[in-house]
């Protein structure tokens, strides 16, 4: 089966978030089945700099903002990728230093809406070989509201590939203005509530739940959870009337990358059957990054560990509300790792100086460190108010280190609480409190130290978790079977 890929950034070329993440392991899971794909993505500055085996597909003039724009369209290897991968190379929309979608002070680009619709009307056109290549894909499988409008410009067409979109964070709408929509020249009929106008805009996500073959999401909690106006973001109704083609597929995760026997980026290995010796040497090499000893008394108290967006959604507000609370009635000590909204960064650096023994705190993102705290923490924190899918539980889980969630999303259909049923059984892997609020969120976390004192338990915790399969094969086969549709 021929797949296309349409997605605005992957693993390892170019990563903002999980969507990076999937764009990498969903193709592989699929190519190692047999699928034939292909891996349409923008032609960024930073990512055509790490390509080395490149050739010239051909050039395609697509409309843009105040005219015809050219993009010339290259097909590269990369040790990395198993299929080719396709660029969109078009220097007045991608050929920039920065974030893909915001700028240096983190506003979204002003032609956003030009780059995004170029790329859609591109790969639209490769879907139907517009470039004589011989290869024309069965399925387009497009992700979030930067491919939005690709779904769209193929219904446009009397004979076209299957179109499937994946809404992998419905709070990101890709919403434009209608004076946006008229300079792009966007077809007339899409101007309508049943189309992609939305609010005297037009928004790119809903483009594409309309105009899509099947509609997917990252969980299947999450499919439930947009079709309520607490989640929907003013498209509840939208998808309600779309249930007939949404379906809710969990996200895997690399088994490969993450993997606690294997990680390159771990001073010590551990497996499900040997879990202490390696999770004290991962937790010592932890503390000692941002202490000068981990001396006994830091290495028996329990460590506390988060890696995220610094944003409400991920339940910042919360950890920092929990903060005070913890460092004054218990001795865990707690390392972050994230960034996001300024006010937060500051708030969590000027804490972790007030308590530069207990609070560890690194504003940024580092691959490294991120592998280390799944490692070398005790319990994972991770309170999203929403949480479409999510993936640093299920890294939490693989590597012994119980996470705490809120019950939402990909967090409520991957963790199992730990209360007397399910310890007794073996299926409880974490702690999860189902009222939203900073009260409900510490008696999660209390639970989790309490059996941290238990140490037998607490090693059947571990085990349960590491025992449970995050890989892609579950999922590539639902995939593939909904292409098959």
């Amino acid at each position: 089966m021929k797949i296309l890929f349409v997605a605005s950034e992957a693993y390892p070329l170019v990563k903002t978030g999980g969507l990076g993440d999937v764009l990498y392991s969903l193709p592989h899971a699929l190519h190692d089945r047999g699928a034939d794909i292909r891996l349409v993505l923008p032609g960024y500055r930073a990512l055509l700099r790490q390509l080395e085996q490149v050739r010239i597909l051909g050039w395609l003039d697509v409309r843009g903002d105040a005219g015809m724009v050219t993009a010339r369209i290259l097909e590269a290897r990369h040790p990395d990728f198993a299929f080719p991968l396709w660029l969109v190379d078009c220097p007045p929309l991608f050929d920039r230093v920065g974030n893909p979608y915001v700028d240096a002070t983190g506003q979204d680009w002003p032609d956003n809406a030009e780059r995004f619709t170029v790329f859609s009307r591109v790969a639209a056109l490769l879907a139907q070989d517009a470039l004589d290549l011989g290869w024309q894909p069965r399925v387009v499988h497009t992700h979030d509201w930067q491919t939005g409008l690709v779904a769209a410009f193929l219904a446009e067409q009397p004979v076209r590939p299957k179109t499937v979109f994946t809404i992998h964070n419905l709070a990101y709408g890709g919403h434009f203005s209608h004076s946006d929509f008229v300079r792009l020249q966007l077809p007339s009929q899409w101007w309508s509530p049943e189309g992609a106008e939305f609010h005297g805009g037009f928004s790119m996500l809903k483009a594409g739940i309309v105009y899509a073959d099947a509609i997917t999401t990252v969980s299947p909690t999450y499919a439930q959870e947009i079709c309520t106006p607490e989640f929907g973001y003013g498209l509840d109704g939208l998808l309600l009337s779309r249930q007939y083609k949404l379906h809710g597929i969990l996200n895997g995760i690399d088994t490969q990358i993450w993997n606690p026997s294997t990680d390159p980026l771990l001073p010590a290995h551990y497996s499900m059957s040997r879990i202490q010796p390696g999770k004290r040497r991962n937790k010592q090499a932890l503390l000692e990054r941002f202490m000068p000893r981990a001396d006994d008394d830091a290495m028996q108290a329990p460590l506390l560990g988060l890696v995220g967006r610094l944003v409400e959604q991920k339940g910042i507000d919360w950890v920092l509300a929990a903060l005070p609370v913890l460092l004054a009635e218990t001795d865990a000590r707690i390392v972050l790792l994230g960034s996001g909204q300024a006010a937060y960064e500051q708030k969590l650096a000027r804490l972790a100086r007030q308590h530069p023994d207990r609070l560890f705190v690194e504003i940024g993102y580092d691959e490294s460190l991120a592998h280390l705290i799944e490692a070398g923490a005790d319990l994972f924190l991770m309170p999203s108010r929403f949480e479409p899918c999510g993936l640093n539980q299920m890294y939490s889980l693989r590597y012994g280190t119980p996470p705490v969630v809120f019950k939402t999303g990909g967090l409520a259909d991957t963790v199992v609480d730990a209360d007397e049923t399910t310890l007794a059984d073996a299926t409880a892997t974490g702690f999860v409190f189902g009222s939203s609020g900073v009260e409900t969120f510490l008696e999660a976390i209390h639970r989790g130290l309490d059996l941290y004192r238990q140490p037998s338990k607490w090693r059947r915790l571990q085990q349960s978790g590491m025992s449970r399969s995050f890989d892609w094969n579950e999922s590539a086969g639902h995939y593939l079977s909904l292409y098959s549709i």
